[in-house]
């Protein structure tokens, strides 16, 4: 290899190395901020993401019942996803990788990580199954098309297939916040919203709260062929699945990409330095 070869691999390899620790740094920055929030900040964020997740299936169940396409729901699902990431908003799926990367630097501690899943999870589920309800009496045509794309995850036993799409659903979906955090431009983040929307959706990966607000819409029909009891079933294994494709697949590797820049954010955790992207780098109780 040509010495002007080499310096030019180099300058490569130094800019992917930046790129990593600018990407390490906005994840850090973000999850300061939401590991930080005070419980009524966290019910309301997870309630106004669930609120938006739920726009994103009205979307998907009027494209899927114009088109019987799921792949084109799936495009018009990107909406939800769309103004999450532009109303900054929270999803609990989407508490994988940045809060608890935080969490792995010492710069939050673990009660916060968990009253952000448990609060977030919380406000999703209760916006959700409102907005569901409006839509459900706003749009009597769709209850046909709700009950027919609930039916396919509330009725769906554990088995390893429906496992794995639960896993499949959860490493999408962190995949896509490293997409988003990978990046400045928020074209680039836009394209990662789509995309996520599409593998989720499109391809009907069981994801615990966007399939909640379908089964959610159609048990608001008073049409549907199950019941709460039914939906909670589905809804416990598929939480699992979800964080083991979140957390194993996508959030370990990562930390395991980031250990060098994660031990010095311990180090400095460690000496009360504060991080730069917080005013208040020390974590509660």
């Amino acid at each position: 290899m040509a010495p002007s070869d080499r310096r030019e691999l180099g300058r490569s390899a130094s800019r992917l190395e930046d790129e990593l620790d600018d990407a390490f740094d906005r994840i850090i920055e973000e999850g300061v901020q939401r590991l930080h929030r005070t419980w009524p900040e966290v019910v309301v964020t997870g309630f106004f993401g669930g609120t938006e997740v739920a726009l994103g299936v009205l979307a998907y169940l009027a494209v899927v019942d114009a088109t019987g396409s799921s792949l084109l729901g799936g495009l018009a699902f990107s909406i939800g996803f769309l103004a999450l990431l532009l109303g900054r908003s929270e999803l609990f799926t989407e508490g994988f990788l940045v809060p608890v990367t935080t969490v792995a630097a010492k710069r939050a501690s673990k009660g916060q990580l968990a009253k952000l899943w448990t609060g977030t999870l919380f406000g999703n589920l209760a916006g959700g199954w409102l907005l569901m309800w409006l839509i459900v009496v706003g749009f009597p045509d769709l209850h046909e098309q709700t009950v027919e794309s609930a039916e396919h995850f509330a009725l769906a036993p554990l088995s390893a297939e429906t496992f794995a799409l639960s896993v499949l659903g959860g490493a999408a979906i962190t995949l896509m916040t490293r997409m988003q955090h990978g990046t400045d431009s928020m074209p680039a983040k836009i394209v990662a919203a789509v995309a996520g929307a599409f593998l989720l959706a499109g391809l009907q990966m069981f994801h615990s709260i966007l399939d909640s607000l379908l089964i959610f819409g159609a048990l608001q029909t008073g049409d549907a062929p199950f019941g709460y009891v039914e939906w909670l079933g589905w809804f416990g294994y598929t939480v699992v699945g979800n964080l083991v494709g979140g957390l194993g697949l996508v959030t370990l590797l990562r930390l395991v990409r980031s250990r060098e820049r994660l031990t010095d954010e311990r180090a400095a955790a460690r000496e009360g330095l504060p991080t730069r992207h917080s005013n208040d780098p020390h974590p509660e109780g």
